[in-house]
């Protein structure tokens, strides 16, 4: 509005005033006049922010101010709570579906015995499955640093015992002393991400039938109850006039 300054971020922090990201609801609304929208969407007009007010208490909604910077600022009449319950639940989602994946190392000896290869194999095979990348490194030693090529025919084994869970996303290469390979998950994780968004959305489904299912009864038990007591009035009636 004319004649109503609002504050620069920066002179905000100087007075140390606490800045929040949360929108003015209500009351915290000041400005005389809001360009209203109503809670289907609906263009409602600019109208005195008393009246928008008054408006979402007989709706029993919440004025949300979602345009603070337009002129005049516009205003939504939503159910807060529930807005801030549904943001929550999209924030945790989005956190979920997140790709987190990390980098781990593994390392061998160029004369790695098979068992120790298989076990280490194994700790490849886990990272992979647990979404995360895989840095393996062949630590070579005195005269095996004249020959490298044993340390990448060892990743390139390796890279074909564990070519199901991941992909070679960096191909064997020696740096300094070592020999390093990068392998990387094959989207697993993402699969299993997508599978329980399904179980979550089918459990939702049933639980939601469920529920409806138990309204139903409900709203059935009480029609009954409604009809029986109708009829014992009835009958009250029609013996009373029969007196």
């Amino acid at each position: 509005m004319p004649g109503i300054r609002r504050r620069s971020a920066s002179e905000n922090m100087r007075i140390g005033v606490i800045i929040s990201d949360e929108p003015r609801i209500n009351d915290e609304i000041r400005v005389s006049q809001v360009r209203l929208i109503g809670p289907n969407g609906e263009q409602v007009g600019v109208i005195a922010t008393s009246v928008a007010l008054n408006l979402a208490k007989e709706a029993n909604l919440d004025l949300v101010e979602v345009a603070p910077n337009a002129k005049p600022p516009v205003a939504k009449l939503i159910d807060y709570g529930k807005f801030k319950y549904n943001e929550k639940i999209k924030a945790r989602e989005a956190r979920r579906n997140q790709s987190t994946a990390e980098i781990k190392e593994i390392r061998f000896r160029l004369k790695i015995d098979d068992h120790d290869f298989e076990v280490k194999k194994g700790h490849v095979v886990r990272f992979l499955n647990g979404g995360d990348k895989v840095k393996v490194t062949i630590m070579l030693r005195g005269r095996e640093q004249s020959r490298p090529i044993g340390g990448v025919e060892l990743l390139q084994r390796l890279a074909a015992d564990v070519e199901e869970y991941g992909t070679v996303e960096s191909r064997p290469k020696q740096e300094g002393r070592n020999i390093i390979m990068t392998l990387a998950p094959k989207g697993k994780k993402v699969h299993t991400q997508s599978e329980q968004r399904r179980r979550g959305d089918q459990s939702r489904a049933e639980r939601q039938a469920r529920q409806a299912a138990r309204l139903a009864a409900k709203q059935e038990a009480q029609s009954q109850a409604a009809a029986a007591s109708a009829a014992a009035i009835d009958d009250q009636d029609k013996t009373s006039e029969t007196k």
